[in-house]
């Protein structure tokens, strides 16, 4: 059906990129590595970001906005962070026809700016907590660049907070971490695995990194989120001092967490078959599209397409929302009309011929099935929150069981080689390894560690070291 796009099982890559053009989400910019998103694509990204915003919101966090261009010594205030990014880094050094006397970089993330203003702000314990977010894009220059997982410009939310204390800043943490992993699988249907990240995959600067990742449907890894407890290293960087009670003068504790566009990429690589994009309907910007059919343009005119528009009011008002959508693509036959939902992923097209009117019914097709139903049209509004509802639970559940067929226990080395050269998935194993042994492990078979299960407490021998005292640890090849 899908003439369009490559089947998954022939090539995974292709069939990606194919369902992206297929259902207009994205295209590639004349600059290498970027991309313009488009309506489509843009509209899922605002779904994307309502939600998360407004779960931010309910948490006390607010939105502000921070510079595009950093001063370059801002980066090497923080020794570790400029090391990490370094690589990555857009600089500006000519500006107005002149050549600035400090290079300017294109951010790659903003603890260095937020942290200075921080540092302006910041007098007094009563000054404390701040917790800012920001919505903004950012620069890291992609050598190896796919539209969404990885582009040199990409769009991403990033929270940064300041408190008084090392356990308020980690509570902030491991909150945050909570929100996104409660977002992802409550409307995403990303049965995402929460965790602490090893030393060697931790972000630049930051004490303890925790994550959400979860698995793709060819068994890679994506990392969906991360959430970053930075101690004090950014505050002793950036003199981010308080007096607190005591009268005493201290450091502040401070987190950052971003979620990206990335998200986009997540849902498609998750949920999507060899018809095009499927979507969750608690993200899919259009939840039901309506087609009035007819060969007569008397009769759409004048009855099809009236009840046609009465029908998406009845909708969105039981929905809760203007999440409904009538096409007046009249031009096109039924089959491609047909065919453009499907592969943007809309979960239900409610069809209203001249025989579905007579008969006082409408002809339901599900998305992620392609089931057909005919419902009488004056059950549709009560009937379809309910199927949207069994849509978005199958297909996470669908999702988490995927996850758990392609998930290994193993305990030797050996015995995670092979299931990564012949079934690949996620490997879980005990592991106390260094930042050397990861890079050795990462070398030799092309994985690496996602996270340390927040939720797989306890101790083992580990697979790799045999050393007491490991943690469960989850390995993978990952995008």
């Amino acid at each position: 059906m899908a003439r369009n796009i490559t089947p998954r099982a022939d090539d995974y890559s292709q069939w990606y990129l194919d369902i992206i053009k297929a259902a207009e989400l994205a295209d590639y910019a004349p600059v290498r590595g970027c991309m313009v998103i488009r309506p489509t694509g843009y509209s899922l990204w605002e779904s994307i970001q309502h939600h998360f915003d407004e779960a931010f919101k309910e948490t006390g966090h607010v939105n502000a906005y921070f510079p595009l261009l950093i001063p370059n010594s801002f980066l090497e205030k923080e020794a570790e962070h400029v090391e990490g990014f370094a690589p990555e880094c857009a600089v500006v050094t000519h500006a107005g026809g002149e050549k600035l006397e400090e290079p300017l970089v294109v951010r790659p993330t903003s603890e260095t700016v937020i942290g200075h203003m921080y540092s302006k702000w910041i007098q007094s314990w009563r000054d404390l907590p701040i917790l800012i977010n920001q919505w903004a894009n950012v620069m890291r220059w992609e050598k190896r660049p796919r539209l969404f997982l990885r582009t040199s410009e990409f769009l991403w939310q990033e929270g940064h907070t300041a408190h008084s204390t090392r356990e308020e800043a980690m509570e902030e943490t491991l909150k945050m971490l909570g929100v996104y992993a409660r977002i992802m699988r409550d409307i995403l249907a990303l049965p995402v695995v929460e965790g602490e990240k090893t030393e060697g995959e931790r972000f630049p600067g930051a004490d303890n990194t925790y994550a959400c990742e979860t698995m793709m449907s060819d068994g890679k890894a994506l990392q969906a989120g991360t959430s970053h407890f930075l101690g004090q290293n950014f505050a002793r960087a950036f003199d981010i001092k308080f007096q607190n009670q005591n009268g005493d003068i201290e450091y502040a504790w401070t987190t950052s967490w971003g979620v990206s566009t990335r998200l986009i990429g997540a849902i498609i690589m998750t949920h999507s078959d060899d018809d095009g994009l499927v979507l969750p309907p608690r993200v899919a910007p259009v939840k039901a599209a309506i087609l009035p059919i007819s060969t007569n343009e008397e009769k759409i005119a004048s009855t099809l397409l009236p009840r046609a528009m009465e029908l998406s009011s009845e909708l969105d008002r039981s929905l809760g929302g203007r999440c409904t959508m009538v096409d007046k693509q009249f031009y096109l036959r039924p089959g491609d009309r047909f065919f453009q939902h499907l592969q943007r992923g809309v979960p239900l097209r409610v069809e209203l011929g001249e025989k579905d009117l007579a008969a006082g019914t409408a002809r339901v097709v599900r998305r992620d099935s392609g089931e057909k139903m005919d419902i009488p049209l004056e059950n549709l509004a009560s009937r379809v929150p309910a199927l949207l509802e069994d849509i978005q639970s199958g297909l996470f559940n669908r999702a988490l069981a995927f996850r758990r067929k392609n998930t290994a226990v193993v305990t030797t080395y050996d015995e995670m080689k092979k299931v990564l050269e012949e079934k690949g998935g996620f490997v879980e194993t005990w592991f106390a390894g260094s930042k050397d042994d990861e890079k050795k492990i990462k070398e030799e078979t092309g994985a690496t560690a996602r996270c340390m299960p927040i939720d797989s407490p306890g101790e083992g021998t580990c697979f790799f070291t045999g050393k007491p005292g490991a943690r469960k640890v989850i390995f993978a090849k990952a995008y």
